[in-house]
């Protein structure tokens, strides 16, 4: 294969996603979509369709294929290895008020929409369940890891573990992911209306969050001081997939294990970094902005991953 066709091909696994981005931001410009249709959208997204699209891409899925011990390992253990670089860099260079914000920014990716929407364009109903699966322990991870590293710097905040753990397992993703499991285990057939309405009410939980995050983006919030945001950005879009990525590689991993791998890892920083921030009294100003420059850069560092490691032969 030729490297402009293996180009084009890379182009349409990514661009569809980041084309429904960039035209949420453009919706919001022009005031077709505002803050109200946002915040509704969103909820019906994190609280329905997307945990409806967890459940029915696991209990139809193969789990001797998507249920990989190996990955969820690795996955952790890379996350935990992120967050212990990103807080030693910003231990080094960064503030001390801005360190906590900082270092979530750089290790917490919006694994759930963008990671999600890329790996299904890529690997189909397997990126699906795989992904879906692989959210349980992204879920798990980063809300624990947030919550410590902006508590360490924000005088007076301590974490609430008790109301935290209780989110977490109230998690409307969490829950699918428990529900998902047994049905695929024990082989349990569900009508297939119930299916079929199912994947109607599913189908929209891509495009609209995708719209949404664009939406989102603020330019106004990049006026402000963003050199600690851009060194954030530069972490969390390029330093982090390109060291973890190439650790899962050197460790055995190749094919779709390790381009779910490389999608997760490299998505953007999550949307709801900044309102963690926010709720813990962070920076969250620098939040707003590593979001909206991480979601730009990551339509070319993505496009250029993918391509990267297509042309490699690895995935």
């Amino acid at each position: 294969m030729d490297l402009i066709n293996l180009f084009q091909q890379t182009l349409e696994t990514t661009l569809p996603v980041f084309a429904m981005v960039f035209i949420g931001l453009g919706l919001r410009k022009v005031g077709w979509i505002d803050d109200a249709f946002v915040h509704t959208a969103s909820a019906l997204v994190f609280k329905a369709t997307l945990p409806t699209l967890v459940f029915l891409s696991i209990i139809k899925a193969d789990l001797r294929t998507s249920l990989n011990p190996g990955l969820l390992t690795f996955y952790l253990i890379a996350t935990l290895a992120s967050f212990a670089l990103a807080w030693a860099w910003a231990r080094w260079r960064i503030t001390r008020e801005d360190r906590g914000v900082y270092v979530q920014g750089s290790f917490r990716g919006n694994c759930g929409i963008v990671g999600l929407a890329l790996a299904a364009n890529l690997y189909g109903d397997f990126g699906l369940s795989a992904g879906s699966i692989l959210l349980g322990v992204v879920i798990l991870s980063y809300n624990a890891l947030s919550v410590i590293v902006l508590a360490a710097y924000q005088p007076g905040q301590s974490p609430e573990w008790r109301r935290i753990l209780q989110d977490i397992l109230r998690n409307p993703l969490i829950l699918s992911v428990f529900a998902a499991i047994p049905v695929a285990w024990l082989n349990l057939r569900l009508p297939e209306w119930v299916l079929t309405s199912g994947d109607y009410f599913a189908s929209l939980t891509l495009p609209l969050a995708l719209l949404c995050i664009g939406a989102t983006v603020s330019f106004s919030a990049l006026r402000t001081d963003s050199s600690t945001a851009f060194s954030s950005a530069l972490m969390k879009m390029v330093v982090l997939p390109a060291l973890c990525t190439g650790t899962a590689w050197a460790v055995g991993f190749t094919g779709a294990e390790l381009g779910l791998l490389f999608l997760f890892f490299a998505s953007p920083t999550a949307a709801a970094s900044f309102v963690m921030a926010k709720a813990l009294g962070g920076n969250d100003k620098l939040a707003a902005n590593i979001i909206a420059i991480t979601t730009l850069m990551a339509s070319v560092t993505i496009t250029v991953g993918v391509f990267i490691l297509r042309g490699a032969g690895l995935i």
